[in-house]
């Protein structure tokens, strides 16, 4: 998945408009304009599309983060220059303040099922032993259990 899929996904689940995907990059002191976050949203096939970076990403991630829990004092994360699935699922995780549990419920609520063996390996370092890479086909699952969850009005 790239950045950009991601980014339009949780614009759709939240509803956000883009003022409020401004204000979520404000949240991790990052100024954007409008057309960047218009451009960003554009599919990959229209002129004015343009892709967003992991850097950005994170950025946005870590506002949303901010956003759902609470903009802790002091200096804010950097953020990463390089992002994997992993870390999208983690900051998402941390941003809705999810227990294994919870993202196992949203997970069945696409029909995808995992154990906690499984889920706990994504979040677990890439060095250690029992780490496992983040396929796409989960995060999207994912995001889409998401949305079902709550995506107001669907």
């Amino acid at each position: 998945m790239t950045n950009n899929d991601v980014f339009r996904r949780i614009r759709y689940t939240f509803d956000f408009n883009d003022n409020r995907m401004i204000e979520v990059f404000a949240l991790a002191d990052y100024k954007v304009s409008r057309e960047q976050v218009s451009a960003w949203l554009k599919k990959d096939d229209d002129s004015g599309y343009q892709e967003c970076s992991d850097t950005e990403m994170a950025i946005f991630l870590n506002g949303l983060i901010n956003d759902k829990r609470g903009k802790k004092p002091g200096p804010q994360v950097e953020p990463e220059k390089s992002l994997t699935n992993n870390i999208i699922f983690r900051k998402l995780k941390i941003a809705l303040n999810l227990k294994d549990e919870d993202i196992m419920q949203i997970m069945a609520l696409v029909d995808f099922r995992l154990s906690k063996h499984e889920l706990s390996a994504f979040f677990r370092k890439p060095a250690h032993k029992n780490y496992r890479e983040c396929k796409n086909q989960i995060l999207r699952n994912f995001l889409s259990g998401m949305q079902r969850k709550y995506r107001k009005g669907d």
